[in-house]
């Protein structure tokens, strides 16, 4: 029997099952690893008001003791955090990566849930930066979250991609991918890597109808275990591009609110 990988998830829950850490276990088990989870978060979604998010954060200390039990079998092979949701919480995701020496760290510094424009907790944002960016393998900024990183504010273009994802580099990042998606201007979803020396600009046509809740939490658990299974930091990029995308064209509409990814799209349409 081959070695099974390990992968982790430090992220919220998503009841709706499109995103959070619902999203990162059906991607770990589509790349074949096996995932662990602490749980930082909850979100509820009121349909009856519009919507609207409610983030409720797990007490520090239960998530400390959840990365305990996990980590008692030493580091994983890799792992990733979401929505973290307290300033407490980023510290004790930064002291879980230190004291296990852990490698091959995906960030993905949700600071908005989908359909919100504000940042959730400013505080935290601020925590994200300064002490995950500095252990992040790869940091997966969608814009907003790329413009408060870097100081530029709204990004509206290929260029400022690349200068927000120059500026997230120098926070200590190794890696950074500005996910550019469907909200730039034009028919194609754009995404800019950059390694510290070279820029790799991610191009697939936009699909429409766009089922895309999920889309980023998909998106960096793709690279998670792709960097589990031993793929280098640019093909499991790459690979998630190829995977979340096939993730969206898979997806439905679950209400008149949102259409999660189907996670299962990438091994289903091969």
């Amino acid at each position: 029997m081959p070695k099974i990988m390990k992968t982790l998830t430090i992220a919220g829950s998503d009841s709706s099952g499109g995103a959070g850490i619902q999203a990162d276990l059906k991607t770990f088990e589509e790349y074949g690893t096996y995932g662990f989870s602490a749980l930082t978060t909850i979100v509820t979604m009121d349909p009856d008001n519009g919507w609207h998010h409610n983030v409720y954060p797990v007490d520090s200390a239960l998530v400390a003791e959840q990365l305990k039990t996990v980590f008692a079998g030493g580091p994983v092979d890799a792992m990733k955090t979401g929505m973290l949701g307290s300033v407490d919480i980023v510290r004790v995701a930064e002291q879980a990566i230190k004291s296990n020496q852990q490698k091959n760290v995906v960030i993905d510094p949700v600071m908005v849930c989908k359909g919100e424009d504000e940042v959730l907790n400013p505080e935290s944002a601020d925590a994200i930066r300064d002490l995950l960016l500095p252990l992040a393998t790869v940091v997966t900024p969608n814009l907003f979250e790329a413009g408060v990183l870097s100081g530029l504010g709204k990004l509206t273009s290929i260029e400022e991609m690349k200068e927000a994802a120059r500026k997230i580099h120098g926070l200590g990042a190794q890696n950074v991918v500005v996910k550019g998606g469907k909200a730039l201007g034009g028919d194609r979803a754009i995404d800019v890597f950059f390694d510290g020396k070279d820029f790799t600009v991610l191009e697939t046509d936009k699909i429409e109808p766009a089922y895309n809740h999920g889309a980023g939490c998909t998106f960096a658990a793709a690279i998670t275990g792709g960097l589990a299974n031993g793929l280098s930091v640019a093909d499991a990029v790459a690979k998630a591009k190829d995977f979340v995308s096939a993730a969206i064209r898979s997806g439905y509409q679950f209400n008149e609110y949102v259409g999660p990814v189907f996670h299962g799209g990438y091994r289903l349409n091969r």
